[in-house]
């Protein structure tokens, strides 16, 4: 694939209509006078099941879909090249246009070939004109993102369910969700790279190819994406990203735990597994490998828990290798470790394994065991990243002891 003419390559500033005069009425005329429409070829009449058909695609008709692109690139801008961008499985997969599928099947006679790019061209112009309309329905200022993240979050909505509707949900839609997504974030001044990350984060490989998400799933990723607003998107020059391991560990010595008051209650039955259930319904969806593996894990945590087996590094590891899938129980990590795509910053510095393998078989402070406040969260805590090898999206499991009560 040349990149040069990969739509899904685009950024905002280079398909914005306001930056990019277009005349949908001189569009014929312009195509027509360009150098590949006058030797537009011809579609054989052969078989499309003929080898001579795909030779036919591949050697004659893509070079002069490609070459019509250039050619359109350099009158108008490289905003042209999603005339191509297709439903489905076509020239690149999920795209909004409908005119336009592949050289094989879009090229025919002159005629009809020429009056379909013009066509599909026309069609994708409007489509990024109603994206800038869809985009200014509401006056944003990332300034004010506190007090207008529901506006944030119903435009991000608004916007998957364009999408969902103008791609038809076929081969690889997402893609153009995931760049309409990150062209709206640019448009309100989120630095395009930051835009990506957010908009992966909150999407998190949830949407998936010919399948369309349902309303819960719409929802949740334009939640997602608001909430993770802030007003100063733009990294300052110089900025370290902070060490939320070191601040979690200087943080958790200045609890007086030993003052907390006990709890008389005794463990209860929740409604529901939520745990497991959370496992079935996010990261099967993603890889059912890893969700596999991380029910083995789950179950073999709480037989531990029910047997009193001590928590400790050695426990975790066990359990994190069949998160991995392993050979072997994976060691301490060596290098930096980084959650949410960056924002999430731990640190491996000299002596952090220490405090860390002492904290799950710390039962207490002093001579006073710890409260039961305290306990969950020890096998939930920043040092699960350090165990290696890391693979993305790895969520931590909760780990119920038999005598603290677990979350319903």
């Amino acid at each position: 694939m040349i990149v040069e003419l990969s739509p899904s390559h685009l950024s905002w500033d280079e398909v914005d209509p306001a930056r990019h005069p277009f005349a949908s009425v001189l569009a014929e005329q312009v195509v027509h006078a360009l150098g590949p429409a006058r030797c537009v070829p011809c579609r054989p009449d052969i078989a499309f099941a003929d080898r001579a058909m795909s030779d036919w695609s591949h050697d004659i008709a893509t070079p002069w879909a490609d070459a019509m692109s250039h050619a359109l690139i350099e009158h108008y801008g490289r905003w042209t090249v999603g005339w191509r961008w297709g439903h489905d499985e076509g020239d690149f997969d999920g795209g909004p246009v409908g005119n336009w599928c592949c050289p094989r099947d879009s090229v025919t006679t002159p005629q009809e070939t020429l009056t379909r790019v013009v066509a599909a061209l026309c069609e994708w112009r409007g489509w990024l004109e109603t994206l800038a309309g869809w985009f200014e329905a509401y006056p944003l200022e990332l300034a004010d993102v506190e007090e207008q993240r529901i506006l944030w979050e119903r435009a991000a909505r608004n916007l998957i369910l364009q999408v969902v509707d103008r791609t038809g949900c076929g081969s690889g839609w997402y893609s153009h969700c995931h760049q309409v997504l990150t062209w709206f974030l640019s448009r309100w001044g989120i630095p395009a790279d930051v835009a990506q990350d957010l908009v992966d984060e909150a999407i998190g490989g949830r949407f998936q190819s010919w399948s369309g998400p349902d309303a819960v799933l719409v929802d949740d990723v334009a939640e997602k994406l608001a909430l993770s607003l802030r007003p100063d998107a733009t990294p300052r020059p110089g900025e370290q990203a902070p060490d939320h391991l070191q601040q979690w560990l200087t943080v958790r010595e200045t609890v007086p735990w030993q003052e907390a008051p006990d709890s008389a209650d005794g463990p209860v039955t929740p409604q529901r597994d939520g745990a497991a259930e959370d496992i079935r319904s996010f990261d099967a969806a993603i890889d059912p490998a890893r969700a596999t593996g991380l029910l083995i894990a789950l179950e073999h945590m709480r037989a531990d828990a029910a047997r009193n087996v001590p928590l400790d590094f050695t426990l975790l590891r066990k359990w994190q290798q069949h998160v991995l899938a392993t050979s072997q129980p994976p060691p301490f990590r060596s290098s930096p470790a980084f959650a949410k795509g960056g924002p999430g910053t731990v640190r491996n510095r000299p002596g952090h394994s220490r405090p860390l393998r002492r904290l799950p078989g710390r039962s207490g402070i002093g001579r006073r065991p710890a409260p039961p406040s305290d306990c969950p969260r020890r096998p939930c805590l920043p040092r699960r990243v350090f165990l290696s090898p890391l693979r993305r999206r790895q969520r931590p499991l909760c780990v119920p002891r038999p005598s603290l009560r677990p979350r319903p």
